[in-house]
């Protein structure tokens, strides 16, 4: 996995937080790191990005870290965000930049059933226009509470296939992007949880075919696609390591896989690029 760049920022109380971590450049759908030290009489809010508020994730920790989703479409440049906090009960707002940055993506064509391509009829559109409409309802809404407390694992261990971000071309007619990641498995092969959380969704869909939801709270989700069975309800608490279901090649697929996604305060991100952040950032520096 490929280090992020940061720099350093130190800066006495007396005018402010104590900045220790900031990614000062990113690429498109990767995400950007900010940590900070805050004092006895400091509160940490959140972080201000494109009308998001991004909450810090170590609630009764002296150092918390947030977590900044960059959506692929993104364009590059420099872009502005604010760490919002109390110091003696008044808000503070300190204004910061981040550089976004190209991500070196690769390009792939892909041959898939033309009716996944270009569904027909006024059912199935309804149908696609509702899963749409439930997923974005479901990645849009935030648990207060931060679910997890150790760190991501890989839902499989297998080969990567085709890894986030490659642009796409579906039947030479369709462009799109790959919004996840996609491992070699057989039908058949065990699903596991990435870490813990609620089941908030358990459901065959047109594109993603068998899907699980989780919640892993403050606004992390873990996506598992074309699925061929389920081994989990909608609701139900999982814990790292759990098997969720079987692996299929349900939905827009070109043979059977598994397709691991993450939405970070619903914006889809690198899979592979968010645990390491969230597991050194989060996790390690809590301990």
């Amino acid at each position: 996995m490929k280090k992020i760049f940061l720099f350093f920022i130190v800066v006495s109380s007396v005018f402010g937080l104590e900045f220790i971590d900031v990614t000062s450049s990113v690429a498109n759908g990767k995400t950007a790191v900010v940590c900070v030290q805050k004092e006895q009489n400091e509160q940490l809010l959140y972080i201000h990005f494109h009308k998001k508020k991004i909450p810090f994730l170590q609630e009764h920790s002296q150092k918390s870290c947030g977590l900044i989703p960059v959506s692929y479409y993104e364009k590059p440049g420099k872009k502005s965000f604010d760490v919002v906090y109390k110091k003696h009960k008044k808000t503070v707002v300190t204004s910061h930049t981040l550089r976004v940055v190209v991500g070196k993506y690769q390009k792939e064509q892909i041959h898939v059933s033309k009716s996944k391509v270009h569904p027909k009829g006024k059912k199935l559109h309804a149908r696609i226009a509702k899963e749409y409409k439930e997923a974005i309802g479901i990645y849009n809404t935030k648990t207060k509470k931060l679910l997890v407390d150790q760190p991501f694992i890989l839902p499989i261990d297998s080969k990567i296939t085709s890894s986030f971000g490659k642009a796409r071309l579906y039947n030479n007619s369709l462009k799109g992007y790959h919004g996840g990641t996609d491992f070699r498995a057989k039908i058949g092969t065990p699903i596991q949880a990435s870490n813990d959380g609620r089941v908030v969704l358990v459901k065959k869909r047109f594109y993603s075919g068998g899907t699980v939801v989780i919640d892993h709270g403050k606004g992390i989700y873990t996506c598992y696609f074309h699925m061929s069975s389920f081994s989990c309800k909608k609701g139900a608490m999982v814990h790292k390591g759990d098997i969720i279901g079987l692996s299929g090649k349900s939905g827009r697929v070109t043979g059977p896989h598994l397709h691991f996604g993450v939405r970070l305060d619903g914006v889809l991100v690198d899979p592979l690029d968010f645990i390491e952040k969230f597991n050194t950032y989060i996790v390690k520096e809590n301990r």
